[in-house]
């Protein structure tokens, strides 16, 4: 065929077009071929801008600075009317090693963190408990809401976490501080009657305002949101026994305030009440995160055994950690603690209580028992807790402020209202700690001891004493003022101080793994 160059193409009158009128109209039709195409990509470019500016998802471009340091995976949350256990792979952050190596005399209740150890980072292969039911799941590096706009900025800035990095949290002081409690008594639905002293009838208010300072450097306060955030797709469990159950519920109500709708957040089996259960998970369902505590008072197994007549008696068997361990051995973060229960009568005497293997000791010494224990559960930790995936802690002795008898023998402490001013009324630090930091030394695992037996000691003005509950039993209403608690903490109050501290070492530690991740590339 002809090229266009020679072609002619017939008019209406049957005469042809020249090859150079041709050549015209074809350089025509390219030019407006041209325009068309530039038009066509200016609209494709404005609609793309408009895409881009008004879908949320792509708002999440940048990665937050939790999920660059924690990388993670998929995790799953569900209504707590269809809860059920499932599993799933995710990468956690790492343990730090261990602070000090040098053992506290009984009059100094804290260890010098002037070094904090560096942290590693593998991916996590363990096997974990998940939360799923019959929705979709939701993404852990989703964002619900273009209000989470991520970002790779630190927590806080270079002079705030270089003081952190330098400060001894547990020597301070407690200041007044009006903008403080963390959240508003009476406020959190979730506090358990027993702690939630305003609502129990407290009249005065000073003790809320009181935040822990430590003496070199000042904790940051707790953002409920900055932490959820670095706990994305994670479990951060709690285990012992009710105190850390007052420090569970604690960090709870601060959580829980921090989210931008609360019905997203339940607890996993529709509980309502946090007493008498042997475990409770609350799910954060906007950050696929779980904050779960574990009751178990000893950290080893509650057992029992028959005499020779066939009489069951109770034991504490030494070498064996609580039934419960299964289940969170998993956990990206560990808080521990054992101590108050070790005093009671039956644990302090140890007659025909003290288990290890199919032995019962006639007698063991109290403190020996302990350190058996702790043995065992150091073990635990060694074996089943990977440091490059997760953190573990072990908060200290909360110590008690019964005047005039123990909590079974009349003690009170209903009169006190302000802390302990004069050092020299503080108890001396606890045997079973000096234990606990003998043990700590000999672990694999690193544990980051919280140390708060002394900051607390001061606070005798913030238990809940007589305001426990509202309704006395026809008993107690004879003798209230024998019926004290002075061993828990009204919430808010002391308890939030030590989950301050705990969200101060979790920064540090952000830091320190990003920081050797600079310094890898």
């Amino acid at each position: 065929m002809a090229t266009d160059s020679v072609k002619h193409v017939p008019t209406l009158g049957g005469t042809t077009i020249s090859t150079e009128r041709k050549s015209f109209f074809s350089a025509v039709k390219r030019t407006k071929t041209i325009i068309t195409f530039v038009y066509a990509s200016f609209i494709t470019f404005v609609a793309f801008t408009v895409y881009v500016t008004f879908t949320p998802s792509l708002i999440n471009f940048a990665h937050s600075v939790s999920s660059y340091i924690l990388p993670n995976v998929t995790a799953v949350v569900t209504s707590p009317s269809n809860f059920t256990t499932n599993t799933t792979s995710r990468a956690t952050f790492g343990s730090p090693a261990a602070n000090e190596t040098n053992p506290l005399s009984r009059n100094k209740a804290s260890r010098s963190r002037t070094e904090h150890a560096s942290v590693h980072l593998r991916p996590n292969n363990n096997t974990v408990r998940n939360i799923s039911d019959k929705q979709a799941p939701l993404s852990v590096n989703s964002s619900a809401s273009p209000m989470r706009k991520q970002s790779r900025k630190s927590w806080t800035n270079k002079r705030e976490m270089k003081s952190l990095k330098k400060c001894e949290f547990f020597e301070g002081e407690w200041v007044k501080d009006d903008s403080y409690p963390l959240y508003k008594p009476g406020t959190c639905t979730l506090i358990d009657e027993q702690f939630d002293c305003m609502t129990n009838g407290r009249p005065d208010v000073e003790f809320y305002k009181l935040k822990w300072k430590p003496k070199e450097c000042t904790l940051p306060r707790l953002d409920g949101g900055k932490l959820l955030e670095m706990l994305k797709g994670r479990r951060l469990v709690f285990v012992g026994d009710s105190l850390n159950r007052n420090m569970w519920e604690s960090l709870v109500c601060i959580l829980k305030g921090s989210v931008k709708d609360e019905r997203h957040v339940f607890e996993a089996h529709g509980r309502h009440h946090f007493r008498w259960e042997a475990e409770y998970s609350f799910v954060f369902k906007e950050y696929n995160c779980t904050v779960e505590f574990f009751a178990s008072p000893f950290l080893v197994r509650e057992s029992e055994v028959s005499d020779k007549n066939g009489t069951k008696k109770k034991t504490l068997r030494l070498d064996m950690m609580g039934k419960s361990s299964k289940q969170y051995k998993g956990a990206d973060v560990l808080v521990f603690n054992t101590g108050s229960w070790w005093t009671h009568d039956k644990t302090s005497k140890g007659e025909d209580y003290y288990q290890e293997g199919s032995n019962v000791y006639p007698k063991l010494d109290a403190d020996e028992a302990f350190r058996k224990a702790l043995t065992t559960w150091g073990r635990w930790v060694d074996k089943y807790v990977n440091p490059k995936k997760s953190l573990v802690l072990f908060r200290g002795y909360s110590p008690v402020h019964f005047s005039g008898g123990q909590w079974n023998a009349g003690g009170a402490c209903d009169d006190e209202t302000e802390p302990i001013k004069n050092e020299t009324y503080l108890t001396p630090y606890p045997s079973k700690m000096e234990i606990l930091e003998r043990v700590l030394r000999g672990m694999k695992t690193p544990v980051t001891y919280l140390n708060i037996t002394r900051l607390t000691d001061y606070r005798k003005d913030a238990h809940p004493s007589v305001y426990r509950k509202q309704k006395f039993t026809a008993e107690e209403s004879k003798s209230p003022l024998l019926y004290q608690d002075c061993s828990h903490w009204c919430l808010p109050g002391v308890p939030d101080s030590w989950n301050e501290i705990l969200y101060a070492e979790i920064l540090v530690k952000l830091d320190q793994l990003r920081g050797n991740r600079r310094r890898k590339t």
